[in-house]
């Protein structure tokens, strides 16, 4: 059971060859969710590494969030930019899911997922070679926590669609046992850097929960992705501050 959640999750999540599949019990391997993210930022947090080691810290940077694309098939940034495109240029609420509806990306769409990946870039290119696998690690982890979260505290914003499914069915009493883990594993690591972090990821889970349900009556599929976007930014803000 335990390896097949963290199979389902991690085929759900990532893009890797011979991985990836449909599975119809993607909500029961949410709380598997931040192990993905994990071993997602562990193959970023070295690649970065390896580039920051032998060229430059700011290519290192860089080259790991295309890695990180690469990995994911940028799933989490298609859904922050149909968040942006919605919530910022929609007028109505069956205005804002008619564009969520949309596959095409507009211009606050495309200026969002640049502005991620830039904010990212510089942000791992900004630590120490030894500190990007951690930060890197850190960041992909609690952002998919992040996302757990707006899970737990929000309501679906439609009777259908990835967002309701996943909240309807949510394995309640195993997600808080992964947020527990994965936080208290976090502080662990490092008390005042990691107590931050977490509270920012938190934040940023009840922060999307209020907007979706403000703007579209609320959280949907997209938002749990700009959810996991936002949540990411904020723990490599955190470290970089910090370092």
């Amino acid at each position: 059971m335990i390896g097949r959640g963290l199979v389902v999750a991690a085929s759900f999540l990532t893009r890797v060859p011979g991985l990836h599949r449909r599975d119809p019990d993607v909500a029961a391997a949410t709380p598997w969710f931040p192990v993905v993210g994990a071993l997602v930022g562990g193959v970023v947090g070295a690649v970065g590494w390896g580039v920051a080691r032998t060229t430059s810290p700011l290519l290192g940077g860089v080259v790991a969030v295309v890695a990180g694309l690469l990995v994911t098939g940028a799933f989490h940034e298609d859904g922050l930019g149909d968040v942006a495109d919605a919530f910022v240029g929609g007028w109505t609420p069956e205005d804002r899911l008619r564009i969520l509806g949309d596959s095409r990306h507009g211009t606050y769409g495309v200026a969002a997922i640049c502005g991620s990946i830039l904010v990212r870039a510089v942000a791992l290119g900004s630590l120490a070679p030894g500190d990007v696998l951690r930060a890197a690690v850190l960041a992909h982890a609690l952002g998919r926590a992040g996302a757990l979260v707006a899970m737990l505290v929000g309501r679906p914003a439609a009777a259908t669609g990835l967002g309701a499914d996943y909240i309807r069915r949510l394995p309640r009493p195993r997600v808080l046992v992964a947020l527990a883990v994965v936080g208290g594993a976090t502080v662990a690591l490092d008390p005042l850097r990691g107590a931050l972090m977490v509270a920012s990821v938190v934040g940023v889970g009840v922060a999307m929960s209020a907007w979706a349900r403000r703007k579209v009556g609320g959280v949907t599929g997209d938002a749990l992705g700009a959810t996991e976007q936002l949540g990411e930014i904020a723990v490599l803000l955190v470290a970089v501050a910090t370092a």
